[in-house]
């Protein structure tokens, strides 16, 4: 008798739990969401760098929907095409938040870009977080009153752990720069110069390359001729494998130390079978996809997105990894904000004291005065294998 009525008695409280969870769900979707902005890089050739920071976000937004929103309401992402254009990218960041009201902006693939939508975030007080895009300039711009974070490499921080990397596995002595011919390359340019000229380096030169180049064999020709031991490249994903085609075709076997441009789409397949040569730093790789945070996160990913098999199905990780951890931060941000007002996010941002996430632990990742969240030992040294973006043995 006595076992029935206890059996009855956690009966409905069970019940009664999965009802208030009921409710509490329902309450969360009927609220008015919290609409989050992305504009990035959604079709040519860089298409899965945008592909990846969306799947982040929206595995992110998931879970956090999951737990009951932000401040009770659901977040809901919109997305804008920027087609690595910098007025397109503009266009769009005016949109979203002029028109769509989002709370929050999310920037992509492109430092140009990112540049171009940095000024009008901070003119309007409105928060802008970047999660790919590495120019020093975006987070370190001068404004009085910055509204730009990021959750993701910083030229400055990436060029130092570049020349460390060429100095310590090849003997670097004669490095020649061969840089994309645009912001992200003069920020690089500056951050090598700094790294350089502290270890008293010289450079053999610094040549530029366009997009739009199918063959740099000229600039590579005038490196190889002033003795240039080691490659520092800068560039995204089309120009980086016509660096490396343009080499094989001069039968020149130098080592090649990147930035993490070929990450940003078909690399692999744009660049032959020479891609590896090629290492590049990256912020994360799913190596462990059984347990840990990364195998939850990837697990997520596969039941979302079923066409995902293995971990060649998520390249570029980095992608996902950034925004999904920026989005975490971002919620926690607008939860300590208690709003959705600009300035209070900011200020939420600066109030967060811890978060596990993706790519580490964030202890207090935001300060006035430090708006970038990765640091100098957050790097890991990457290449391509197979079309896939694996760690350097």
């Amino acid at each position: 008798m006595i076992f029935e009525k206890l059996k009855t008695t956690v009966k409905k409280t069970f019940c009664l739990a999965s009802a208030a969870l009921l409710v509490s769900s329902i309450n969360v979707h009927a609220a008015e969401p919290i609409k989050i902005g992305l504009v990035a890089a959604l079709s040519g050739q860089s298409a899965k760098s945008g592909e990846a920071i969306t799947r982040g976000l929206t595995i992110a937004i998931d879970e956090i929907n999951t737990s009951g929103g932000v401040l009770g309401r659901p977040l809901e992402l919109i997305r804008r095409d920027d087609e690595s254009n910098p007025s397109k990218g503009l266009l769009a960041a005016r949109e979203l938040i002029q028109r769509e009201k989002v709370a929050v902006l999310f920037g992509g693939l492109d430092t140009p870009v990112s540049m171009a939508i940095v000024p009008l975030a901070n003119q309007m007080k409105f928060p802008f977080m970047g999660v790919w895009a590495a120019g020093t300039p975006i987070t370190k711009n001068g404004a009085k009153e910055n509204y730009v974070f990021r959750v993701s490499a910083v030229d400055e921080i990436v060029d130092e752990a570049l020349v460390k990397y060429a100095i310590k596995n090849y003997a670097m002595k004669k490095p020649g720069m061969i840089l994309i011919n645009n912001p992200w390359g003069e920020s690089n340019e500056q951050g090598f110069k700094a790294a350089l000229e502290s270890r008293d380096i010289a450079y053999t030169g610094i040549e530029r390359i366009e997009s739009s180049d199918l063959d740099v064999v000229p600039q590579l020709t005038r490196l190889r001729e002033k003795g240039t031991d080691t490659l520092l490249m800068v560039a995204n994903v089309a120009p980086s494998a016509q660096v490396v085609k343009s080499l094989e075709r001069m039968g020149w076997d130098v080592p090649v130390v990147s930035h993490w441009g070929p990450a940003g789409g078909r690399f692999g397949e744009l660049a032959g079978p020479t891609a590896d040569r090629v290492h590049f730093i990256q912020t994360f790789v799913f190596t462990d996809t059984t347990s840990g945070k990364g195998g939850e996160v990837f697990s997520e990913l596969q039941a979302k997105y079923p066409e995902i098999k293995s971990t060649a199905d998520v390249t570029p990780a980095v992608g996902i990894a950034n925004a999904y951890d920026a989005m975490h931060l971002t919620a926690l941000a607008i939860e300590n904000a208690g709003s959705t007002k600009g300035k209070d996010i900011r200020n939420g941002y600066y109030a967060i004291e811890s978060y596990t996430g993706l790519i580490k632990t964030f202890n207090k990742p935001f300060s006035h005065d430090q708006h970038d969240a990765i640091g100098p030992d957050d790097y890991v040294f990457t290449q391509f294998v197979n079309d896939q973006i694996v760690p350097v043995k």
